[in-house]
C-alpha cells in the first residue's frame, strides 16, 4: 500500500502549486476508515493499514472511525482509534462520531480517552452526538436499554459528559453536581498530552423544526471547538455554520469555534450510474436496508458517486459553504483503488479551487511522551 503514497507525492505535488488556488485557506481532508465493514468482510488490518497509506500520502490531516454498540456494530472505536494510534505518528484521530457517549460513564471515558491522548502523543479529536433514538430501530431501544439511558435523556447526559471529561482532564481535582452525575475532588490521572483536547459536537437537526434545530446549534456554540454535519444541503450547511457564528458570540466565544467537517460517502468510478448503485448498494448492507442514510431525502447530500470530476466539484461546493475537514470514506471493500485514485484523480481538481494542507511524512517521528 506505501506504493500509493509514493506515486501520489511524486507524480502530483505539482498540481498542488499555491499559484493554483484561491484565497480560501486551511481545507485539511479526514479519512473515515469503514470499522463496519469488518462484519462484511474487511480484514481488521487492511482497516488499520489504509489509515497508514491515508497518513503517507501528505493529505490527510485525520482519521476517524466511527461508534455504536448494538445499533449498527463494529469495531470499537477507542480500541481501533488505538491500534491506529501505534501505526501513525502525524494525523489527528478521532470519533465520527461518538454515538455511545452519553451511555458511557463520563469520568470512566475521560481517563480512557486522557490515555489514548497521551499514547498517540497528544493527536486526538473527540466527537460527540446524542446517538439515536429508541423509537429508530429495537436494536437503538435495545442500546439504551442495556446501557441504562432513556432515550429522552440523551441530549442532557450529552452536555453533562462534555462538561465533566472538559473538568476530568484540566489540571488538578474535579467537582461536578449535575443531574445524573454528582462527585466531588477527584482526580483522574495521568491527564492527556494536549492542554485541551477538542470536542465537536456531530448534529443535523430537522430543518423544519426550528425550535429544535437552534437549540441544537446553540450546544455547538456554548459547549463545542467545532461542528460535524453529515447529509447537509450545501445552503443549509452556510446558513447553519453562520448561525453557530453568531451565537458563539452571544455566549462570548467568537472565533473559538473552526472546525467544520461534514462525513462524505465516496464511490468512484467513471460511469456515474454504476458508481451511485454500486455506492448505494455498500451503504444499504453497511447502515441496514431500511436505513435513513439510503434513503431518498438523504442520499444525494450523502453520497458522492461517478468520475473524479464529478466527486471535486460536489466536494468544492461543500467547502464553499464553509467546510474546512471534507472527512472522506470510500465506500467499496477495495479501500486500495479508491485512496489511490481519489489522491491521484480528485484532490488535484479541488486543490485549484481551494488550499489544500499537506501533512508530511517524517519517518523519523517519534511518540511524544506525557
Amino acid at each position: 500500500m506505501g506504493k500509493i503514497a509514493t506515486a501520489y507525492r511524486s507524480e502530483n505535488k505539482a498540481n498542488m502549486s499555491s499559484s493554483e488556488v484561491s484565497s480560501r485557506p486551511g481545507i485539511q481532508f479526514g479519512l473515515s476508515l469503514p470499522n463496519r465493514a469488518v462484519l462484511f468482510g474487511l480484514p481488521a488490518e487492511e482497516l488499520i493499514e489504509a489509515g497508514v497509506s491515508a497518513e503517507n500520502t501528505g493529505l490527510f490531516g485525520s482519521l476517524w472511525v466511527g461508534d455504536n454498540l448494538l445499533s449498527k456494530p463494529r469495531l470499537e472505536s477507542v480500541v481501533t482509534l488505538t491500534a491506529l494510534a501505534m501505526r501513525t505518528h502525524l494525523v489527528r484521530l478521532g470519533t465520527i462520531s461518538m454515538a455511545t457517549f452519553a451511555m458511557r460513564n463520563p469520568v470512566f471515558f475521560a481517563a480512557q480517552w486522557a490515555s489514548l491522548d497521551l499514547v498517540s502523543g497528544g493527536r486526538t479529536i473527540l466527537s460527540v452526538c446524542n446517538g439515536g433514538a429508541a423509537s429508530a430501530s429495537p436494536r437503538h431501544a435495545a442500546e439504551l436499554a442495556v446501557t441504562g439511558v432513556a432515550s429522552n435523556e440523551r441530549v442532557a447526559r450529552l452536555e453533562e459528559g462534555i462538561e465533566i471529561v472538559r473538568r476530568c482532564w484540566a489540571d488538578g481535582t474535579a467537582t461536578y453536581n449535575g443531574t445524573f452525575y454528582q462527585f466531588e475532588d477527584i482526580e483522574v490521572l495521568p491527564k492527556p498530552a494536549q492542554p485541551k483536547i477538542p470536542i465537536i459536537i456531530a448534529v443535523s437537526p430537522a430543518a423544519d423544526k426550528p425550535k429544535i434545530e437552534e437549540r441544537a446549534l446553540r450546544r455547538v456554540a456554548r459547549l463545542a471547538d467545532g461542528w460535524q454535519t453529515v447529509f447537509e444541503p450545501v445552503d443549509r450547511i452556510a446558513r447553519r455554520w453562520q448561525d453557530i457564528q453568531r451565537y458563539a458570540d452571544e455566549y462570548g466565544r467568537a472565533g473559538e469555534i473552526g472546525h467544520l467537517s461534514q462525513h462524505i460517502m465516496i464511490k468512484i468510478d467513471d460511469d456515474a450510474d454504476r458508481g451511485m448503485a454500486d455506492g448505494t448498494r455498500f451503504l444499504r448492507k453497511y447502515y441496514g436496508e431500511k436505513s435513513w442514510q439510503t434513503s431518498a431525502q438523504y442520499l444525494p447530500n450523502f453520497l458522492a458517486a461517478g468520475p473524479p470530476s464529478q466527486i471535486a466539484d460536489w466536494i468544492t461546493r461543500r467547502i464553499d459553504a464553509g467546510v474546512n475537514v471534507p472527512v472522506v470514506r470510500f465506500v467499496d471493500i477495495d479501500q486500495d483503488t479508491q485512496l489511490e485514485r481519489f489522491c491521484a484523480e480528485v484532490v488535484p481538481s479541488i486543490a485549484r479551487h481551494a488550499d489544500i494542507s499537506r501533512v508530511e511524512p517524517t519517518p523519523s517521528a517519534q511518540l511524544a511522551r506525557g
